[in-house]
Formats: C-alpha cells, sequence, structure tokens
C-alpha cells in the first residue's frame, strides 16, 4: 500500500551509496522532499536517483572533513528549513582488528575526525535549519555502546562511536531547553562497503525500520540512542 503524501523534507549528510543512499531512496518512497551531500567531482548512485526524480531529490555537496566546506553548505542552504538532519558518517581503519597499541597515529586522526569531530561540526552548524519540532540525527554504532563492550575488537571504530556518543551528549546537554528530538541511530551490522560481506542484515533489513524509528522521534525533545528497530542501546 502506497505511502501518504507529505511535504517534509530531510537533509541527509554522506547520501552517495551504502547506508545513506537507501535512507534517501526510503524517505523519498514515504513521499519526503530530500537533499543528499556527496563530495565534489564525484558521479555517483544518488546522481542516478536524482535523475528520475528531479521534483523531489536535490544534491549538494560537502566534504565533512573541510570545515570551509561545511561554512560553504551552511551559506547555500540558508534560509531553508528542514524537518529531519541525518549526518551519515563512518569509516573503519586499514585494520580494523588491530589494538589501539598497533594502529598509526595518521589513522587514528583520520578515523576520528571522520566518525566523531566532522559530524559533530556539522551538526553545530546546520542545527538552526532544522524546525523547532524537527529531528537531528547521527549515524552511530552499536559498538559505539561502552556498555555492550565485552569482547573488545574494532577497538579504534569503537572508540570513535564512543567519542561521538558522548559529544553528542554534550551537544543535548548545552541544548536540553530546546524542543528538537535527537536521536543517535545504531543501524545494525548491515551488508556495505564499511560492514563488509559478513554481515548479518541486508540494506532492506535495516533502513526501512530505521526510517520509521526516525519519522517517529519527532516531537520527542531530547536524546536518545536507539538501533533499527527503536530498542534503546545501553550507553
Amino acid at each position: 500500500m502506497p505511502h501518504p503524501a507529505v511535504t517534509k523534507t530531510v537533509l541527509i549528510i554522506a547520501a552517495s551509496r551504502g547506508l545513506g543512499l537507501a535512507m534517501v531512496e526510503t524517505f523519498l518512497e514515504r513521499g519526503w522532499n530530500a537533499v543528499g551531500t556527496v563530495r565534489a567531482g564525484r558521479r555517483t548512485a544518488l546522481h542516478e536517483l536524482a535523475a528520475k526524480r528531479p521534483a523531489h531529490l536535490e544534491i549538494e555537496t560537502v566534504d565533512i572533513n573541510v570545515p570551509d566546506e561545511i561554512a560553504a553548505l551552511r551559506a547555500r542552504l540558508a534560509g531553508r528549513r528542514f524537518d529531519l538532519l541525518f549526518v551519515n558518517a563512518g569509516v573503519a581503519n586499514a585494520h580494523p582488528n588491530q589494538s589501539l597499541a598497533e594502529v598509526d597515529t595518521d589513522e587514528f586522526v583520520r578515523v576520528m575526525v571522520t566518525n566523531a569531530l566532522s559530524p559533530m561540526r556539522v551538526v553545530e552548524a546546520l542545527q538552526d535549519l532544522v524546525t523547532p519540532t524537527g529531528t537531528i540525527g547521527v549515524m552511530s554504532s552499536g559498538q559505539g555502546s561502552v556498555a555492550n563492550n565485552t569482547q573488545g575488537k574494532r577497538e579504534l571504530y569503537r572508540g570513535s562511536k564512543a567519542a561521538l556518543n558522548t559529544f553528542m551528549r554534550s551537544f543535548a546537554a548545552r541544548h536540553a531547553d530546546g524542543t528538537r528530538a535527537m536521536v543517535l541511530m545504531a543501524p545494525g551490522w548491515v551488508r556495505t562497503d564499511l560492514g563488509g560481506p559478513d554481515a548479518p542484515l541486508t540494506l532492506a533489513d535495516s533502513v526501512p525500520s530505521l526510517v520509521e524509528v526516525l519519522i517517529a522521534a519527532e516531537g520527542q525533545a531530547g536524546l536518545r540512542y536507539l538501533d533499527y528497530r527503536g530498542r534503546t542501546v545501553p550507553w
């Protein structure tokens, strides 16, 4: 059965492939308009989707690791309002099962900047474009849970997502009187370039439910750490 027509708009940062692209597709299926970002100079699957849905999908460019590009995106979007801002960013180190002591310093910086610092810079820069009753979401991971870390492994990735969670809690504390919903989203282990071929979930298993969780969060002020089924993840 088709979803009812809506007039809401989502801004998804990092939507060229994988989870971000699937999220754009799902929001469009649910009647939303979407703006998705890619890095400049790249032809992606998002461009192919935009060619099919030009009235409902716009493409913007930003490299979230370049502060000047974040500022330029903010300037281009000035005056726009979004019902949902979702920052989808994540990289793993080249040898994900290295202990932290084995990780090269440059690799440590790259992962921490991409997974923790840059998403927060985007949230800080674009937060005022979200409607007062809208939602700010960030792609975290179940591996960002300190409480659930009983097996170790993927130490740098885990640490970067735990840092992201902590930074979002600080952001939420500074905006405790706000009316926006905020969601740290754990999508599950999904078969993408990042998740790898052994992941148990497909995009179709995760993303439609993930999108429904985000839509349902509207109007619930404050920060939650949720998985793609809407269950609370222990911090």
